[in-house]
């Protein structure tokens, strides 16, 4: 049996999450005793939090705003995380805890789910944290060109800075959309699910093929009511919140995310029918 077997996701807040609820089916599935936990920690409390860990500790699944501040406690990074410089999961060895990012290739899995094999374009909506993720994401799907719908021009230039370095041209574009925006296979919404996003949204809503809305609470947003309003499909963060998960479990059962696990099919389908309908 793998030991230790303590884990849990840390965020705050922290109650809204379905993290518990994934992880449980995923480990009686692979017949693990392992416990998973959750528990509202600050940004500030975290490293100390973290040093209070002992050895019964597996590894930590990291929620806002504790992935930037989980990366730099890390003492080694993954790709994904190195070039996000965020964490959503610590694996805890004993030569110090590794730092992964499984938003990104949970994302990409979601879109490949959705029919979203391959595009040229694409368009994410916002320029924060989830959207640097979300870069990475399509460009795994083989985007070349990527537009960012943001209010402000600064974050859309650290974007396109990251961009350039992984071969994905970004360009930015206001919320008040101009009359005819390009064609797109997919989007990303990456803003908050409150956000009221106004009649300019509609011409992206028109020519924005799919929409993956990372928000999974307080559906359907509003962004997600333009898409439909538009005739277009729109679906929800749950998929996402899914797959990276998954590979958070991967991480935790073998320490590599790209590891498939045993049975991974019947674990996945677990993992899904414990969200279905919560």
């Amino acid at each position: 049996m793998l030991t230790p077997a303590r884990l849990a996701v840390w965020g705050d807040p922290i109650d809204h999450s379905r993290s518990p609820a994934l992880h449980a089916a995923a480990y009686r599935e692979l017949g693990l005793p392992w416990e998973y936990g959750r528990r509202q920690v600050a940004e500030a409390e975290f490293v100390g939090a973290l040093d209070e860990l002992d050895a019964t500790w597996r590894g930590l699944s990291l929620t806002m705003p504790l992935k930037k501040v989980a990366a730099r406690a890390a003492v080694s990074l993954d790709d994904a995380a190195r070039l996000t410089g965020a964490v959503n999961t610590l694996l805890l060895t004993e030569d110090g805890p590794r730092g992964f990012n499984t938003d990104v290739g949970g994302l990409a899995r979601a879109l490949r789910e959705a029919g979203i094999e391959r595009a040229e374009r694409a368009r994410i909506l916002g320029a924060g944290a989830t959207a640097t993720s979300a870069l990475l994401s399509l460009a795994e799907l083989g985007v070349e060109r990527v537009e960012v719908v943001a209010r402000r021009p600064g974050p859309v230039l650290v974007l396109r800075d990251l961009g350039a370095s992984i071969g994905v041209d970004v360009v930015g574009a206001p919320f008040a959309a101009a009359a005819d925006p390009a064609e797109v296979a997919v989007t990303v919404g990456a803003l908050p699910g409150n956000v009221d996003v106004g009649d300019g949204i509609r011409p992206y809503a028109e020519r924005g093929g799919l929409l993956l809305d990372v928000v999974y609470g307080g559906w359907p947003t509003s962004l997600a009511r333009a898409w439909h309003d538009a005739g277009n499909e729109a679906i929800n963060g749950l998929p996402m919140l899914l797959h990276q998960a998954l590979l958070q479990v991967r991480v935790f059962v073998g320490g590599d995310a790209a590891l498939p696990l045993e049975h991974e099919d019947a674990v996945l389908a677990s993992m899904r029918a414990a969200i279905v309908g919560g």
